[in-house]
């Protein structure tokens, strides 16, 4: 029984010690070199190869090296196998630190204070307090549940949107489209947490800018598929938005001459808010093998209808 890492190759060394450690019934192999293809059972790997069933015949579980599948051509999977999210809880504690850095960034008005100090401007600007700033997050998932406790302390207004019901202690919860605008209106900062699916690809747009209240702010932490670049570069240019700090954008990495770069009002970050970690990953990844092989659920899988 093998398992087919193929993925950042300095990372796959620390995962190749753990397996050696914790787990040596299960032989590790990195691609490219995949030795006999039969005998490989599971694939963990951020993006899978071409022509999958043929390659891998006897392939049972992809495993996904990361919390979203939106990278994976699910068309090009064989429906009858399982596709598992990696719940790292590293990567969650990674969403909250990048989300409560993003979030007061925004609130203590730091995008405007880097412009002053480039333009050696020495001027303060009056505070809001916390509990006057309004902060929404779409998308209400375990990342997203994450974030907002993460945020609570700090005193800020908590709104969440998600397209099914949530009840969050401390949270004001909008769901489904028709409850959407209320939510926008409602957000001083919205922050996007959503799974990329076909129903949330460019959900992030001109008319969503507009149901926010003028000056607002954005976050995306989702993926960069949710955003159309070009119309919340017309909505800063117009004021509807005073800023925004991303960590995605549609074509990653941002070429040389994307706009982004040199934006006074964007803050962009090289799709660093969270990070697998085989420290904190290998756990999870590993009993998801175990419940396999014992006829469990496992935690993460996919519903293919969703796409998450």
């Amino acid at each position: 029984m093998a398992l087919l890492y193929k993925a950042d190759p300095v990372r796959g060394e620390q995962w190749k010690t753990l397996f050696a450690e914790h787990a040596p019934d299960i032989e590790w192999r990195a691609w490219p070199d995949i030795g006999d293809p039969t005998d490989i059972k599971y694939l963990a790997a951020w993006q899978a190869p071409e022509d999958l069933q043929t390659l891998l015949p006897n392939l049972q579980v992809l495993f996904a090296l990361s919390a979203g599948v939106d990278q994976l051509d699910l068309s090009r999977i064989p429906p009858s196998l399982p596709v598992v999210r990696l719940l790292d809880p590293g990567i969650t504690q990674g969403m909250c630190e990048y989300a409560s850095f993003a979030v007061l960034g925004l609130h203590r008005d730091m995008l405007r204070y880097r412009q002053q100090q480039i333009a050696r401007c020495w001027q303060a600007h009056l505070l809001q307090p916390a509990h006057k700033r309004r902060v929404g997050v779409m998308g209400l998932g375990t990342q997203a549940q994450q974030i907002l406790a993460t945020l609570q302390p700090l005193g800020f207004a908590l709104k969440g949107w998600a397209r099914s019901a949530h009840r969050i202690a401390g949270v004001e919860c909008f769901a489904g489209r028709e409850q959407l605008p209320a939510f926008l209106s409602q957000c001083d900062i919205v922050m996007c947490v959503l799974p990329l699916t076909e129903q949330t690809r460019g959900i992030l747009d001109r008319e969503l800018f507009r149901q926010l209240p003028r000056g607002a702010a954005l976050i995306n932490m989702g993926r960069g598929g949710h955003l159309v670049e070009e119309d919340l570069l017309e909505a800063l240019d117009n004021g509807q938005l005073s800023g925004a700090v991303l960590d995605v954008v549609q074509k990653e990495p941002a070429s040389a001459d994307h706009p982004f770069w040199d934006h006074p009002q964007i803050l962009l970050t090289p799709h660093i808010a969270a990070m697998t970690q085989p420290e904190s990953a290998f756990g999870v990844l590993l009993e998801n093998i175990r419940c396999f092989e014992r006829g469990e659920p496992m935690t993460g899988q996919i519903d293919r209808n969703k796409g998450y």
